[in-house]
């Protein structure tokens, strides 16, 4: 498929920017002299670009902040999925707005970190089966779907190990275990 032929212009930009190109291994076939180049305009030098510096790059951690859910032995998470563990403290957050469940949560958290309590059951309520949810109904579950956020960003993300959905003896799907971490001081 045959290329388009370049403009006067552009042979004479190739042939300036051909000039000091030397073969990488010598050509099998010489091809015929090239016509004599003529003389170029001086094109302007080219303006120099400053470099661009880097973003500094973040100093690695050496220990990865905690994310609930990913720091329980297999003996903690058979024990609650078997309902065998029983909850030292409960906060249960029916009837409260979004706002109110939120500071119920934090505060209840602090207390149960503040006793040393490692497992708190925490009570949403279930959210409607789509089937009884008519258009006049109220929504709910809205408290349970920010659970995760809550607590993901909460002040005390650190010192959660792990959240995992309630054994039927305990709320089944309506609750969640919230797992604290072992108070280390002391």
């Amino acid at each position: 498929m045959p290329g388009r032929r370049l403009d006067p212009e552009e042979q004479a930009l190739w042939r300036r920017v051909t000039e000091n190109v030397r073969p990488l291994s010598p050509p099998r076939m010489r091809r015929a002299a090239a016509a004599p180049a003529a003389t170029l305009p001086d094109l302007p030098a080219p303006v120099p670009v400053p470099a661009k510096r880097a973003a500094p790059v973040p100093p690695r951690l050496t220990a990865r902040p905690a994310v609930p859910g990913d720091t329980l032995d297999g003996g903690w998470d058979r024990r609650l999925s078997k309902g065998l563990i029983a909850p030292e403290r409960t906060i249960d957050l029916h009837g409260h707005t979004l706002a109110s469940a939120h500071a119920a949560l934090d505060h209840a958290l602090e207390r149960a970190i503040a006793d040393g309590a490692r497992l708190v059951l925490l009570i949403t309520g279930r959210p409607p089966r789509p089937d009884h949810a008519g258009e006049g109904a109220p929504r709910r579950g809205a408290i349970r779907a920010a659970i995760g956020d809550w607590i993901g960003g909460s002040r005390h993300a650190a010192r959660i190990a792990a959240v995992r959905n309630a054994h039927p003896r305990h709320g089944g799907g309506g609750a969640l275990y919230v797992v604290l971490r072992r108070n280390r001081t002391g």
